[in-house]
């Protein structure tokens, strides 16, 4: 069977299919949304196959919109149309296992089985090893600059089927949608799509191989790339030939005020740091100092006296916030951060509940029912601190333990 018919399978497609539909999202500039896509793939299931066969199928530009990014910038990302999301997913699946076979097992990103947490777990060992000068390799716009011909050429020496050749680039060349106004994309893979993840990783495939070539020590999640070297010369070197290649052969930017030569404790990768324990004598993860402030920003919002929601589903937010967090960085040293972090947002909540008694003579009755006596409840009640004291007061803590 051809790769095409077996992309277009019906067991391929329905797959595709519940994908999509688990992940949810945003409808595209077609409006129509994952709710309604069950019934617009049974009345056009057949129309859709036959155009893509006689290569007649033409995707709909991705609707795009930007999501703020810390340092003030925003993040393009395309929202394809559902229906061309299933299309993406099911060519994806049947690409993936062929191209996984080829990739690096230094490679972690948008992989089966594979996690941030092991990308980590590999560069501790590299740097426990020894290698402990770090080239961080930042690529600039990564995904608004990958060159189509480039990308397609290293695809065809692996798949041959000139169909499915042409229904990829259809999708790099489909355009975005930008205000109402329709721009052709003549570079960059469409980040937001199902097949957006694995492009990148065939893209940056080649500059793994390199890697491998050279013998170098590396781990790569996406578009970050760490290269581990055992002294600087070394380290300055590899920084101006990777360099030279990326640009040169891949034909992609490597954002020069943001790559740069550090040790251990001083990068962020995937959001942790490295630190070094003099009591195992080995260096080890912890939540990096700009994870946590935005992790304390985001409970912070959470916990904000004027947001007009109730007290359950503040909690209910929190705890899906906190759970995310702490499991993504379970591997890492955060019993001291944590604890810190614990009594500020205790003390918020207590303002919290403080604040909806709102009258004088219900905080009191509240606290007296909470187990304070009469006289504490009053003079708490009625003394002239604000908001900050109230949270920490000791009289609040035994009341709202």
């Amino acid at each position: 069977m051809e790769l095409l018919e077996e992309i277009l399978s019906n067991e391929n497609m329905n797959n595709a299919y519940k994908q999509v539909y688990r992940n949810k999202g945003a409808s595209g500039v077609d409006g129509i949304p994952i709710e309604d896509l069950a019934y617009h793939l049974r009345e056009n299931k057949d129309e859709i196959r036959n155009q893509i066969r006689k290569r007649k199928y033409k995707p709909m530009p991705a609707l795009r919109v930007e999501i703020p990014k810390d340092n003030g910038k925003t993040r393009k990302l395309g929202i394809p149309t559902v229906v061309d999301r299933v299309i993406q997913q099911a060519i994806s699946q049947k690409l993936s296992p062929i191209f996984e076979r080829q990739f690096s097992e230094y490679s972690f990103g948008f992989r089966p089985r594979r996690s941030c947490e092991q990308a980590i777990v590999k560069a501790l060992e590299f740097i426990n090893d020894g290698y402990t000068w770090l080239i961080d390799i930042d690529l600039e716009r990564f995904f608004d600059t990958v060159h189509h011909d480039k990308l397609m050429r290293i695809i065809s020496h692996t798949i041959t089927d000139g169909d499915v050749i042409s229904l990829i680039r259809k999708y790099l060349t489909s355009g975005v949608m930008v205000n109402g106004k329709h721009e052709a994309t003549s570079v960059g893979t469409p980040q937001g799509g199902n097949l957006s993840p694995l492009l990148s990783n065939i893209m940056l495939n080649e500059l793994d191989k390199e890697l491998e070539a050279r013998n170098l020590h590396f781990v790569r999640y996406a578009d970050d790339s760490i290269i581990f070297v055992k002294s600087e010369k070394a380290a300055n070197r590899v920084m101006k030939s990777v360099t030279h290649f990326i640009e040169k052969k891949l034909g992609l930017i490597v954002n020069a005020e943001k790559s740069r030569i550090s040790r251990p404790g001083n990068i962020k990768f995937l959001g942790f740091g490295f630190y070094y324990d003099a009591h195992t004598k080995k260096y080890r993860p912890r939540a990096h100092q700009e994870s946590v402030h935005k992790f304390q920003r985001k409970l912070k919002q959470l916990t904000k006296r004027n947001h007009g929601i109730s007290l359950n589903n503040r909690i209910i937010k929190l705890k899906q916030v906190i759970y995310g967090w702490v499991n993504y960085f379970k591997i890492a040293k955060m019993k001291s951060i944590l604890t810190n972090i614990d009594a500020k947002l205790r003390s918020r909540i207590r303002v919290i509940i403080w604040k909806q008694w709102k009258s004088n003579k219900k905080r009191i009755k509240s606290l007296i029912q909470l187990g304070i006596p009469k006289e504490e409840a009053k003079g708490l009640t009625y003394c002239r601190k604000g908001y900050r004291f109230i949270g920490l007061s000791k009289v609040v803590h035994r009341a709202l333990s």
